[in-house]
């Protein structure tokens, strides 16, 4: 038997109080993100069927809205590509009396740079990017990116298949900063980019640590949520995050302005702020997750997870906008791994 919470939810999509139309909500949002669980489960609740879409970067996502295709009522970028969105006037205002779990967020996620009114964004889950190491196969010391990319580890290595990323860990090693990117710092980087292509086995960004799991490579630089399910299974799945630099990304949900179903995209993002729902994302794909009630709940085996929530000191940068340096970077890539 249904709730009278449930009940009332369900009149409100048949009368039309969550929006013409609400029974339906188009989310595009990254590959191997959002449990089915927490899907159906909103779907059980409101009667509001969920399209999901998926892609594989925020270069994708954002081409994908420019052009114009989807109709999407709710988007999962990360900061530095809702910076642009947001500035671009792609995204509408959230309407915040319509998401009371938003109380559940911690304060170290709220007022950052791509969005400093929490006027547009919510954050969904967070983590890093660091490098995995399968323990029983490398007995070399692995501390960052100069260790990963040797000759000897040819063929050896699965890396994201993400150019910013790329860039950014060869900008690492120069010494140069993660954000200020110009046509100086790509010559400069570019050598080194060159040589390191040429010993990747593996790009992936969707399920890098699919490989590993394999064994068909034995070092991976990833998702610090990807690292921490190869953790769970075997724990000779190391995570380090790089001595040079890392990239501490936040991924989240927004609204574009033109979505058909905004009432509809309120509601979901309502719904997965909840602490027991959100511990099912926890559960599912292990980031460090903003949602601080939800993180009450989670075991001291997950809290315990290196990859998770990992201790220790770090350079640690969130990436912002860079404006017109993102097609130098692509232009860039796609020149090195041509001439491969």
């Amino acid at each position: 038997m249904k709730s009278l919470k449930q009940l009332l939810l369900a009149l409100a999509v048949l009368t039309g109080s969550l929006g013409l139309n609400a029974a339906e909500l188009n989310l595009f949002g990254w590959s191997e993100y959002v449990p089915q669980d927490v899907l159906d489960g909103f779907t059980k609740e409101t009667g509001i069927k969920v399209n999901f879409e998926t892609y594989a970067s925020n270069e994708e996502l954002l081409s994908k809205l420019v052009a114009g295709g989807g109709n999407y009522d709710l988007i999962q970028p990360s900061e530095y590509a809702a910076e642009l969105m947001i500035r671009r006037k792609m995204l509408a205002p959230l309407n915040k009396a319509k998401i009371p779990n938003l109380k559940n967020v911690a304060p170290e996620f709220k007022g950052l740079a791509h969005d400093p009114k929490d006027e547009f964004t919510v954050p969904y889950m967070s983590g890093t990017v660091g490098i995995v190491v399968n323990t029983e196969k490398v007995k070399d010391p692995i501390r960052g990116y100069k260790d990963v990319f040797q000759p000897k580890f040819k063929d050896r290595l699965v890396v994201l298949d993400d150019n910013r990323e790329i860039v950014t860990w060869a900008l690492y090693t120069a010494g140069l900063p993660a954000n200020e990117i110009n046509s100086a710092s790509l010559a400069k980087v570019r050598p080194i980019i060159a040589q390191w292509v040429k010993l990747v086995k593996v790009f992936d960004s969707g399920s890098p640590k699919t490989a590993l799991i394999n064994g068909d490579v034995d070092i991976g630089i990833v998702w610090s949520g990807e690292a921490a399910l190869l953790w769970n299974e075997d724990k000779k799945f190391k995570y380090v995050l790089p001595a040079e630099g890392a990239h501490r990304f936040i991924d989240i949900f927004c609204i574009p302005a033109d979505a058909p179903h905004k009432d509809a995209a309120h509601a979901f993002i309502n719904y997965i702020l909840r602490p027991e729902v959100s511990k099912i994302i926890s559960r599912d794909f292990p980031y460090t997750n903003p949602n601080i009630e939800a993180r009450k709940l989670l075991s001291p085996e997950e809290l315990a997870n290196p990859a998770s929530y990992p201790a220790g000191p770090a350079k640690l940068e969130t990436f912002r906008d860079i404006g017109k340096a993102a097609a130098e970077i692509d232009e860039l890539m796609t020149d090195i791994k041509s001439a491969q």
